[in-house]
């Protein structure tokens, strides 16, 4: 299993999906490491006199305009690509815990489907088996030749069952190779351990923790940034009146204050409070989803096991009186019907017990996905 989920992580979007997330957190966090609060810009400026006064004068200016950070906001900026990164990682736990979810049930049909196969080839080879004595009898005149049909029916009708579980079973196959580009069946997981508390090892409620640490930074950077990045300018100006006059070079040094007013910052203050409300009705949310799922996989456990035990107790009953049955139609003390409906009733609780062992792997199987180990 544990193979499989990772050859379906290596095929899944979702592991594309993180890889993005997190180098979309590396560019926040170099961002923050820049001395500049913006790329800077070059700024170059001609002047040429024209008229009889201006005549021949010119001026030409180079500098270049540095975006400054303001008070505190490299600070926000560095903590929330910090969250970005926690939140990516979390995310990523929680992308991996939900394939898991997909690789288990998938497993678990694919299980299934095999079982029934399984169950449809023994109980055609059981009747194809009742069917050539049946034959060899009404050959001898111990059996009349309806006894002959009644068998032959229930063999085809043994051998259709076995084509559709085996044409089921194909497809369980094929849809397993596509999630995890394997074509051997799964292996049964172990039954998991009794844990009381699966809060700290489920990935859910530390991505909704890491959203909520996340949509507060955010807030907090836009509140450190109420305005446009202060611009310091740095320029060379060279000067001449007109000609054959000496040119006359300065520096110039100019600072830029753009004023963010409360009317400007509002629509990104409200996102990002809407953004930190929701994600904090969400871990709320996850929180109480977690707990009911946690008690719902162990309550389906605890009756899966009971119901494996009746089964199988059933399916022992029936198939014993079938045996018994066909030591007294062999005798010529038992009826040919009353053979196969004994045979079909045995079947049935075979089938049915080995479903509900199926359904027991599955529910420790989501038991095990409750409490957040993958596999």
């Amino acid at each position: 299993m544990a193979h499989a989920f990772e050859a379906a992580w290596a095929r899944s979007p979702a592991a594309a999906e993180a890889a993005g997330r997190h180098r979309q957190a590396q560019a926040q966090q170099r961002v923050a490491d820049a001395w500049l609060a913006d790329a800077p810009a070059l700024e170059l400026a001609q002047r040429t006199g024209r008229g009889t006064a201006a005549e021949g004068s010119r001026e030409r200016e180079l500098g270049v305009s540095l975006p400054l950070w303001r008070f505190g906001q490299r600070q926000q900026q560095a903590g929330l690509a910090q969250a970005d990164a926690d939140w990516a990682t979390a995310g990523e736990q929680v992308a991996r815990l939900r394939l898991a979810a997909q690789v288990r049930e998938q497993a678990a049909r694919l299980r299934l489907a095999d079982i029934e196969a399984t169950h449809a080839a023994r109980q055609r080879a059981l009747l194809s088996k009742l069917s050539a004595d049946v034959d060899r009898r009404v050959k001898a005149g111990d059996l009349a030749p309806a006894d002959a049909m009644a068998a032959q029916a229930e063999l085809l009708a043994a051998r259709g069952l076995e084509q559709d579980a085996a044409l089921a079973l194909r497809t369980q196959h094929s849809e397993w190779a596509v999630l995890t580009g394997l074509t051997a069946a799964p292996e049964v997981e172990p039954a998991p351990e009794p844990l009381e508390d699966a809060m700290p090892m489920n990935a859910e409620p530390r991505w909704a923790e890491a959203a909520v640490v996340r949509a507060r930074a955010h807030l907090a950077q836009v509140q450190a940034q109420r305005g446009a990045p202060i611009e310091l300018g740095l320029g060379l100006r060279q000067e001449r009146d007109g000609p054959g006059q000496p040119r006359e070079n300065s520096v110039a040094v100019s600072l830029r204050l753009p004023f963010g007013t409360e009317a400007h910052s509002m629509p990104r203050l409200a996102e990002a409070g809407a953004e930190l409300d929701v994600a904090l009705a969400n871990q709320q949310r996850v929180q109480q989803q977690l707990t009911a799922e946690l008690a719902l996989a162990r309550d389906h456990l605890t009756a899966r096991t009971h119901q494996v035990e009746a089964e199988t107790a059933r399916a022992a009953l029936l198939r014993t009186r079938a045996q018994l049955l066909e030591q007294a139609f062999h005798a010529g003390e038992s009826a040919l019907p009353e053979l196969l409906r004994a045979f079909s009733a045995a079947a049935q609780a075979e089938s049915a017990a080995a479903r509900q062992h199926a359904a027991l792997l599955q529910a420790r199987a989501r038991l095990l996905q409750a409490l957040g180990q993958l596999p």
